[in-house]
C-alpha cells in the first residue's frame, strides 16, 4: 500500500508499556493519594515531595525520549514504530473516507480513537486483554490494538503484509460505523437470544464490519493507493480469522453452533463485496438470506 510514512493521526493514543492501568501508571497511583495526604501538615509535605518527583520524572522522561527517540514501549513486544505510523495512517485515511460517505448522506461522522496498548488495558467496556485480539468498545468509541497481534497474525495464521494489517484496523473501525448508524444498539437487544451460531446476529455484525472494511479498500483503489497483492493480503487476513479456521487450529474440530464471526469463506466474501461495490447498501448482512 502506498502511504505517507510521516503522517500522524491525532486520534491515536499510545499506551504501550504503561501496563493495565491504561495510562495511569505510577504517576496516576501517586496522584490518587494526594487528596488524602493534604489533610495533615505532614501529609502536605509528603504531597509536595511527590509532586516534585512526578514533575522531575516527567521532565527527564520527556528529555530522554526526545534524545533517544524512545516512546516508553517495551522493545520486542509492542510492534515497531513503522507499524505504529502505518496504523495511524490507516486510521486517519479510513476515517476521512467515512466522513465523506456520511457527509454525502447528510450525516456527521464522529472520529473514533485508536488505543495502542501492551498485554492488557482498562476500557469503558471493561478489562481488555491482548489475548482476545483487537476490539472496539462502543461505550468510549475506541479501537484497541496490541500491535503484537500482527506478529501472531503472520506467524500463526500466515496472514502477512501491510494490507493485512490495514484490514484489521478497517474492520474494527467498521464497528464504529455500525455504532454511529445505530446498528450496534439494535443488535445488542437481539444478542441475548442470538449470541452465537452460524446465522446469529453476532456473525452478521462481524460480516458487515468486514464489508465496511471492503468499502474503505474500494476507496483506496479509487485513489490509487493500492499495490499489487494488497487485496489478496486483506482477503487472506479475513479468511485466516474465520471461526472455522480458528476452531480447526485450536481443537481440530469445527462447531458452527459456537460461531461468532463467520467462516473464512464468508468473511472473505463480504469483504470482497464491500470492495467491489463501495456501497453501504451492499453490506446489509441482516437482510441477507445467505451469509
Amino acid at each position: 500500500m502506498r502511504w505517507d510514512e510521516g503522517h500522524e493521526s491525532p486520534d491515536v493514543i499510545d499506551r504501550r508499556g504503561q501496563g493495565a492501568g491504561g495510562g495511569g501508571g505510577l504517576g496516576g497511583g501517586l496522584l490518587a493519594l494526594l487528596p488524602f495526604l493534604m489533610r495533615s501538615r505532614g501529609g502536605r509535605i509528603i504531597a509536595l515531595l511527590l509532586l516534585g518527583f512526578l514533575v522531575l520524572s516527567s521532565l527527564f522522561g520527556g528529555l530522554r525520549r526526545s534524545l533517544t527517540g524512545e516512546t516508553g514501549a517495551h522493545p520486542g513486544t509492542q510492534g515497531t514504530d513503522e507499524q505504529m505510523h502505518f496504523v495511524s495512517f490507516v486510521l486517519d485515511d479510513a476515517q476521512n473516507t467515512w466522513r465523506d460517505i456520511f457527509a454525502r448522506n447528510g450525516a456527521t461522522y464522529r472520529n473514533a480513537k485508536l488505543v495502542l496498548f501492551t498485554d492488557a488495558t482498562n476500557t469503558a467496556c471493561g478489562y481488555g486483554q491482548a489475548a482476545t485480539g483487537p476490539f472496539y468498545c462502543p461505550v468510549d468509541e475506541r479501537v484497541y490494538i496490541d500491535l503484537g497481534f500482527y506478529d501472531e497474525l503472520a506467524r500463526r495464521f500466515g496472514a502477512k503484509g501491510d494490507f493485512a494489517q490495514a484490514y484489521v484496523v478497517a474492520h474494527e473501525l467498521g464497528h464504529h460505523v455500525q455504532n454511529q448508524l445505530g446498528i450496534t444498539k439494535r443488535v445488542e437487544g437481539l444478542r441475548r437470544a442470538d449470541q452465537t451460531g452460524a446465522e446469529s446476529a453476532s456473525v452478521r455484525l462481524e460480516l458487515q464490519a468486514d464489508c465496511f472494511a471492503g468499502i474503505w479498500a474500494h476507496s483506496t483503489e479509487q485513489r490509487q493507493l493500492l499495490e499489487r497483492g494488497d487485496i489478496d493480503e486483506a482477503i487472506g487476513a479475513a479468511s485466516a480469522v474465520g471461526d472455522d479456521r480458528i476452531q480447526r487450529k485450536s481443537s481440530g474440530r469445527v462447531n458452527p453452533e459456537t460461531f461468532t464471526h463467520g467462516t473464512a469463506e464468508q468473511r472473505a466474501r463480504w469483504f470482497k463485496r464491500g470492495y467491489d461495490s463501495g456501497q453501504v447498501g451492499a453490506c446489509d448482512t441482516f437482510g441477507s438470506d445467505v451469509l
